[in-house]
């Protein structure tokens, strides 16, 4: 095999979204910058098997049960049947486009894509094989932007189609009727939301006593309602033994230590119990990066590893795992290397879970404020209030707000409802901002509007409400 070899100012390992993020920046900064990406496209794990056709199966799936509301109430009458090919041709169409102009940003900028694994010989070099060549690439500096793969249950399982993982589901090649999911995180959520509107019938299994134990409990039980409605789910469940036959599989589940009394049979399994950082195939060690006890990546707020022309971001250094923080990663990385003084430092991480309602946080909650001593007092604006949620059918929907009572700064919020991922933005510039809970309530919102429940939720905390009932002037004129 041909031996190539390439001399960079910067090499980066994925082309995820802190990878390429990363990688364009370096160049607009004026630096050569080589990728090295195992994919024929740019976008990693998130354009091409996750967040994305993630998305678009879920905006699908969003409109199709809204004509089934308006189909069981009379006012439209037709009849819908779905038509997988052409379901799972418009997804990849979306996952191409992306790709495409991804790839040709990477060429305007003259960036040259090694497709491969990347392994490091050295501090300095870094060997790629890829299908007719060996790529020898020696660098100033690199960027370790290899992301996440998902986790597998504790005991081994023999190769069979019907074992998914988020990508093997993603791909849709069958409806089962019975699916179980294990894992009750963002993933295993959104794909039994896509599924279940597919026609599935769905068991969730999670190994915890409750749903996302990161936002507050009184938010969680109006989630996990909505969800029970939609999915049979089962805490405190582990999956104890798994047999499979031609026909079916059999599933014993096992809670609080004591077997269920009936093995449960489905067409398929969905397994999303976390994911693992893809750091193992480096040979980091060749260079003397340092990993934890995981296997992430340690790094500090410049992303610099132990070896500091070595950098790494994304869900190889840890959580939290999310495509938008290694963006920013990406960025502080390239600055760095180009001389800037930059740091990773944000106030808040904005999170999201992409059901039906779904559920977004940012900022500390109030469980969180309190731990830290922090006194703090929150304000929740139901959207039954709000004019635009019930005109649109999203009444059921919420917005939280947490200030902290001693400066009247909001540290947090959480949105329940439609779109609440797009009416997080206001939440998170406002607490990096350090604003007033007066600042947001006399900040004019547009009307009507799902975002308008911001400012109502601040003025309900500052006393000035009147979409509702005013507790704290009933309270004062006592």
């Amino acid at each position: 095999m041909m031996i190539r070899k390439i001399r960079t100012k910067v090499v980066v390992l994925g082309a995820g979204p802190g990878g390429y993020s990363a990688a364009f920046r370096c160049s607009d900064l004026g630096m050569d910058t080589v990728i090295v990406e195992e994919r024929l496209n740019l976008g990693g794990v998130c354009l091409n098997v996750g967040c994305i056709p993630s998305k678009t199966l879920l905006h699908f799936v969003k409109i199709i049960q809204e004509m089934k509301l308006f189909n069981n109430r009379g006012i439209v009458s037709n009849s819908f049947q779905i038509d997988l090919n052409g379901l799972r041709s418009w997804k990849e169409g979306v996952i191409k486009k992306l790709a495409d102009g991804l790839n040709n940003m990477a060429r305007m900028r003259k960036i040259e894509v090694i497709h491969g694994c990347g392994k490091f010989v050295n501090s300095n070099l870094l060997q790629v094989e890829g299908k007719s060549e060996i790529c020898e690439i020696y660098f100033d500096y690199a960027v370790i932007a290899t992301g996440s793969r998902d986790a597998k249950l504790s005991f081994k399982l023999c190769d069979d189609a019907r074992i998914w993982n988020s990508t093997d589901a993603l791909e849709l090649k069958m409806i089962p009727d019975r699916l179980l999911i294990v894992g009750g995180g963002a993933i295993g959520l959104e794909m039994a939301t896509i599924f279940q509107v597919l026609g599935s019938r769905i068991d969730l299994v999670e190994m915890s006593d409750r749903l996302v134990p990161a936002v507050d409990i009184d938010i969680v039980k109006i989630f996990t309602k909505y969800m029970n409605n939609k999915f049979n789910l089962m805490f405190s469940t582990k999956v104890k033994k798994i047999q499979l036959e031609e026909n079916a599989i059999f599933v014993t589940l096992e809670q609080h230590n004591k077997s269920l009394s009936n093995v449960k049979l489905y067409d398929a399994i969905l397994i999303a119990i976390g994911r693992i950082p893809n750091s193992k195939f480096l040979d980091v060690g060749l260079a003397g990066v340092q990993l934890d006890s995981q296997g992430f990546v340690l790094v500090d707020k410049q992303m610099r590893t132990s070896v500091s022309h070595i950098f790494a971001i994304g869900d190889v250094v840890g959580q939290s795992m999310l495509a938008h923080k290694s963006i920013h990663e990406g960025h502080v990385a390239a600055e760095v290397i180009a001389g800037k003084h930059r740091y990773f430092d944000p106030k808040v991480i904005p999170y999201v879970i992409y059901t039906d309602p779904e559920l977004s946080w940012v900022g500390l909650t109030e469980r969180v404020a309190k731990t830290k001593n922090i006194s703090c007092e929150s304000s929740i604006f139901p959207w039954l209030a709000s004019g635009r949620a019930v005109a649109s059918n999203c009444q059921q929907g919420l917005t939280k707000l947490v200030f902290n009572k001693d400066t009247h700064k909001i540290i947090g919020g959480t949105v329940l409802g439609v779109n609440a991922s797009e009416l997080l933005g206001e939440i998170g510039l406002a607490i990096e901002m350090g604003c007033y809970a007066e600042d947001i309530s006399m900040t004019v919102h547009a009307h009507p509007t799902l975002y308008e429940s911001i400012g109502s939720a601040a003025s309900i905390y500052d006393g000035s409400v009147t979409d509702m009932i005013n507790m704290k002037v009933r309270m004062n004129n006592r």
